[in-house]
């Protein structure tokens, strides 16, 4: 047999061996899901919380630019924001595996080594299913629906779970850089809260003054928010800016930029832990 042939065979071996182990790690994160119901618990209560406590307390007082019914101006953007505070739990179970030894562990043994991380942005796009099932089920008693169709609903889902791998990795990097899940939870709400203060989930840029309203149609969070809205045929969708004008298009973009940022630098930072 001539090396070229071994070689030919070997990658698809390779990554036949990438998937399956990718899928056991995956198998493995669910489980501890399963075990401790109570983390899963907090994560799906939370949008709950979101929805009821902005859509009914503070919602009286709330006013959508153009006009409509606030809990369909707010629902989608608690889609987004409920995809942002899970980098929270990517961050800390990485952390966790770290301080405990099992990432080192796992390096030492016969499987591919970016296996371990692959399984956490699966079994993070699982949990972000059950979660935007929470959230669906959720915004339509109190009101929420779309309204072009189940095609358009089903592409603004799919630009949610964009932006959640995207945060993922962002939470896979923030946990392998500070190995602490307490300290990984102490930076994510103060990472978080304002990058969502200055978007427009609960407010139309319109409504703020000038220069926060311009910060607000550039933050990453509200491209997905405005692009939700105008798949789901919400209010809330006016013309303003060039951000307003593609929201669709930087939906798309930023969730890609910031993947291909920090899932680089996590992977490398992942190979140097043993260095």
């Amino acid at each position: 047999m001539s090396a070229d042939t071994v070689h030919e065979g070997y990658a698809p071996a390779r990554r036949r061996g990438l998937v399956a182990d990718s899928l056991t790690m995956t198998r493995r994160h669910m489980a501890h899901l399963v075990r401790v119901p109570e983390e899963a618990v907090l994560y799906f209560v939370l949008p709950i919380m979101f929805v009821l406590v902005f859509g009914y307390v503070f919602g009286s007082g709330m006013s959508v630019a153009g006009g409509g019914n606030y809990r369909e101006f707010l629902v989608p953007g608690v889609f987004a924001m409920t995809m942002l505070y899970g980098m929270g739990a990517s961050g800390t179970a990485i952390a966790v595996d770290v301080r405990r030894g099992v990432v080192d562990r796992f390096r030492s043994m016969p499987i591919a080594r970016p296996a371990l991380l692959m399984g956490r942005c699966t079994a993070d796009l699982l949990r972000a299913l059950v979660e935007l099932v929470v959230v669906l089920v959720c915004g339509l008693l109190v009101g929420w629906d779309w309204h072009r169709g189940i095609g358009l609903a089903a592409l603004a889902l799919l630009l949610v779970l964009l932006l959640r791998v995207a945060i993922t990795w962002i939470g896979i990097y923030l946990g392998l850089v500070v190995r602490n899940e307490e300290a990984v939870g102490g930076i994510v709400f103060p990472l978080a809260f304002p990058l969502t203060a200055v978007s427009n989930v609960f407010t139309s840029p319109e409504l703020m003054p000038g220069w926060l309203g311009t910060v607000s149609e550039w933050n990453p969070l509200s491209a997905t928010v405005t692009a939700l809205r105008d798949l789901f045929g919400n209010p809330g969708v006016s013309g303003g800016g060039w951000a307003s004008d593609n929201a669709l298009l930087l939906a798309v973009a930023w969730p890609v930029v910031l993947t291909a940022v920090f899932a680089p630098l996590a992977v490398r930072r992942y190979q140097a832990l043993s260095r």
